[in-house]
Order: C-alpha cells, then structure tokens, then sequence
C-alpha cells in the first residue's frame, strides 16, 4: 500500500529538482514520487531516469510533451496509488522530520484496514509551509493555529478566522486522493497559477480536517523567472486573471453556505484575495488596456453572481482594490507594498 503519492511537475528544472526528490525519498516505499518531465529541453528527463532506475519501488517516471504545470499535476492524479496526494513543485522540498511525522500520522489512522471500512479518516491534512529566501538566508513560517486545533480531528464549522495574510495554498494541503476525484478537479494546461484551483475546488467536498502543527514545506523565493516575481504576475497578468474567473465560477457558494457558513465565508475571501492580486498588478502596469481589463474582471463576477459581487466590492479586501480614481490606485499600491514588507512573500 503507498500511503502517499507525491508528484513533482519538472519543467527544465535541472540545477535544483535534485533537492526536491532527494527530500522525498525519506518515505521510503510508504510513498511514491512521480516525477513529471513536462517536455524539458536540458537534462531533467535523464536525471528523473536515474531516479527511477535507483528507487524502482518508489520513483515513478513520466515523459510527456510539455502542457505546464497543471498538467504535471493533472498527470500525477491520474496515476496515483497513495490515498493520499500532494503536489511539491521542483525547486521546493520538504523537511525530513516534520514530513515523517506527516506519515506516521497517515499510517496510524489508516492501519488495520480503518480507511478500508470506512471509518472516518482526514480528507485534508493541513501543515504550515515556509516561504524561503534561500539565496538571502531569511525565512518566514505560515501557521494556522489560530483557526484549527492542533493534533485533532475537526469539521469546517469548528474553524476559526484567517488572518488577512492566511489562506490555504497548495502547499499547505494533502488531501485524500479520492476527494480530489470526486470534487472532478483538472486544472487547465499551458497556464500558470493553477494551483489556486487546486486548492480551492475540492474544500466543500472535505468534511473532516486535521492539521498538523509542522513546518512541512519549504517553498523556495528567489529565482527571477519565478512565476509569483513580480515581474512575472505582471507579464502573465491574462492567466491570472484567467484562473480568477475559473476558481469564481467552480464552486456553487450559495450551496455551499448552506452547508458550511464558515467555509464559505474563507472561498468568498479566497476569491477577493485572487481580485485583489489581478488588481493591484493591473494597477502596477499602468496603461489603459490593463485598467479595462481590470473593469472586464470585475464586471464578469457581477455577471456571474450578482450578490458575489456586491460582498466582494464592498465587504471585503478585494473592494479596497478597486478604488475610484488615480489616488485610490496610489493606495492601493501603497497597502500592497506594505504587505508585502511585513509578510516576505517576495
């Protein structure tokens, strides 16, 4: 039985996925590590083979012509065997202690043949994650403590309030394999940011959690062809916003209100985050197609979802983003530049 399937996407990643595989190993043959040579054109693919012929048993390879990252992702769920899944990108790693107690904890609650009959087991685990400026030897950790209780099996209606610099990125998730079948997720290819739907999508499908008080994934800032560089959102602005418009329309949240208030309050806040960022580097490009397209994006959730639209322009973040007028652009640049300071997310 493999209890965890990592897949790793690798698009010419050949300088750095060696510290990225070389983490995962540790599993042993509770894990499977599929390696997804995404069309490379340097020596990624013969670097994964290594892999593969030295760990047989835990290394899976796949070769393909290149489709992005949410391909990569999209493949490795196809092939999974674990029962759980997570995704850890090729220039990341995880730490070796806080990932074997991730397992141990899966073991446990999967031993006896638990997850066989049906006993309630996590459809999500939740870890902290670092965001890592490796190169400049300073780091900062997110945590969830104050919205899930620590070492405990919870349910979306125990969980408390996200911090505005706190939400639940790909990073920070495993999910069980099977949730993300049933919430149907496939991300698009040939597109960046995808992992927002990933992370997104399969929550009204969960209904118990558990996090885990561990500084499990360490995600690498500091490469200049990075797609969260600033200089990047910008250029690639149109798939932002582009998976903007997708994560908003790929969950009923009236449903989902329903069922889960809370919940639905965070993916509400989750897709004003989304806004927020498309707006700020909108603003940031300064020309006039930009502010239409700025316009476009927010009047496409009007249409959409009217009522989603009022709460997000005048209840939430996102509406402070869309300030009227050449001084609410200069605030809002201001705040994003501040934030951005304070939580060194680049």
């Amino acid at each position: 039985m493999k209890y965890l399937t990592l897949t790793v996407p690798c698009y010419n990643s050949e300088s750095y996925m060696k510290r990225c595989v070389d983490s995962l190993l540790a599993g042993g043959k509770d894990v499977e590590i599929i390696l997804v040579d995404d069309g490379s054109t340097d020596k990624t693919a013969e670097i994964a083979d290594q892999y593969r012929e030295k760990f047989p048993d835990i290394v899976k390879v796949v070769h393909k012509e290149n489709g992005g990252h949410g391909s990569g992702v999209n493949k490795g769920m196809e092939l999974a065997r674990g029962i759980y899944y997570k995704v850890v990108d090729s220039d990341d790693w995880l730490d070796e202690e806080a990932y074997l107690k991730l397992l141990s904890t899966i073991r446990e609650f999967c031993a006896g043949g638990r997850y066989e009959r049906g006993e309630p087991v996590p459809d999500l685990f939740v870890c902290n994650y670092v965001y890592d400026h490796l190169d400049e030897g300073r780091k900062r950790t997110m945590d969830y403590r104050n919205i899930f209780p620590t070492d405990e099996m919870c349910t979306w209606d125990s969980i408390g309030r996200f911090r505005p610099s706190q939400y639940l990125i790909m990073h920070a998730l495993v999910f069980r394999t099977d949730i993300l079948r049933k919430a149907g997720v496939r991300l698009p290819e040939h597109t960046f940011y995808v992992d927002n739907l990933f992370s997104y999508q399969p929550l009204p499908y969960v209904e118990n959690l558990y996090y885990m008080d561990l500084d499990l994934y360490h995600y690498y800032l500091g490469r200049e062809d990075q797609s969260v560089n600033e200089k990047m959102l910008m250029k690639r602005i149109d798939q932002q916003i582009k998976v903007t418009d997708l994560v908003s329309r790929s969950v009923d949240l009236n449903a989902v209100r329903k069922e889960h208030p809370r919940l639905a309050a965070y993916m509400m806040r989750n897709i004003s985050i989304m806004l927020s960022i498309s707006s700020i580097h909108l603003l940031l490009i300064r020309t006039g197609e930009a502010e239409r397209k700025r316009k476009d994006m927010w009047n496409r959730i009007r249409d959409y979802d009217r009522g989603l639209y009022y709460r997000l322009r005048y209840s939430t973040i996102s509406g402070l983003t869309y300030l009227p007028g050449r001084l609410g652009g200069r605030l809002t640049v201001g705040g994003y530049r501040f934030a951005r300071r304070i939580y060194q997310f680049q």
